[in-house]
């Protein structure tokens, strides 16, 4: 695999431009927008959920952008990973590319967008007083394993799609349900002291984003979680990778 990367990055690069130009083909804003719909989810979850719960912790937005910027990528790097076998379908038939490639190049132009959007957290953050720590040091690591789980679980999907056309729609529905047991707009706190925190903590995503927060907020991360995330996204990656390689030869029959 790191063979195939080397002798084709130029190719790869060239897939994430792609990638980039053509999400933002038909917006006015263009990348701007990546700044802009983080911020504007964040003010509407923080009116709604800070009313419903009454939170007045003046950080709360914060709180949820951080949730909402994570699971922003981790959707749509999946989805589009899912998608990108069936999306390049006019090249894969002409040209002889790695396939790896295409769901390798989804994940990772959402995550240039996800790394440009984290400009919107730290100006927020300014703003309502989080102020770096030296905890934030640490959170090159649960972004580290932010990127690895989408990748992972990208490749599982971008197979099944080919083969399974509904599994779009399917993923869909499992991304709410991940998104309501990950804590992005609530406080994880009594549901974890209850007997059903085991279905946070069995969310790999829910790991990655509170390990993130408390980089974020000035606190140790809770490495128990962070090793469950990384083990997880290992595991999808080469299972996701195997079971790539199983089948792409059959790709063609089926796009």
């Amino acid at each position: 695999m790191n063979n195939t990367l080397l002798q084709n990055r130029f190719i790869l690069s060239e897939l994430v431009k792609k990638g980039i130009r053509l999400k933002y083909r038909h917006s006015y804003l263009g990348i701007v927008w990546s700044l802009l719909e983080p911020l504007l989810t964040m003010i509407v979850l923080t009116i709604v959920f800070g009313t419903l719960m009454g939170i007045k912790d003046k950080t709360f937005p914060v709180y949820i952008l951080a949730g909402r910027l994570f699971y922003g990528f981790f959707s749509q790097g999946t989805i589009a990973a899912l998608k990108s076998i069936r999306a390049n379908s006019s090249i894969i038939k002409k040209v002889y590319v790695p396939k790896m490639l295409y769901p390798l190049s989804a994940v990772i132009f959402n995550y240039v967008i996800f790394l440009i959007s984290l400009i919107v957290l730290a100006a927020v953050s300014v703003v309502l007083h989080v102020y770096p720590t030296i905890y934030l040091l640490q959170a090159f690591l649960p972004l580290a394993v932010l990127f690895l789980l989408t990748l992972g679980v990208g490749l599982v999907l971008s197979t099944i799609g080919v083969f399974f056309r509904d599994m779009e729609y399917l993923w869909n529905v499992i991304l709410m349900l991940i998104m309501y047991t990950s804590a992005i707009f609530y406080m994880p706190e009594k549901l974890l002291q209850s007997g059903w925190g085991y279905i946070l903590k069995c969310n790999p995503l829910y790991c990655t984003i509170a390990c993130f927060r408390d980089s974020i907020f000035g606190r140790p991360l809770e490495y128990k979680l962070l090793a469950y995330s990384f083990c997880f996204s290992i595991v999808c990656i080469l299972f996701g990778w195997l079971v790539f390689k199983k089948n792409e030869d059959k790709f063609i029959l089926n796009i």
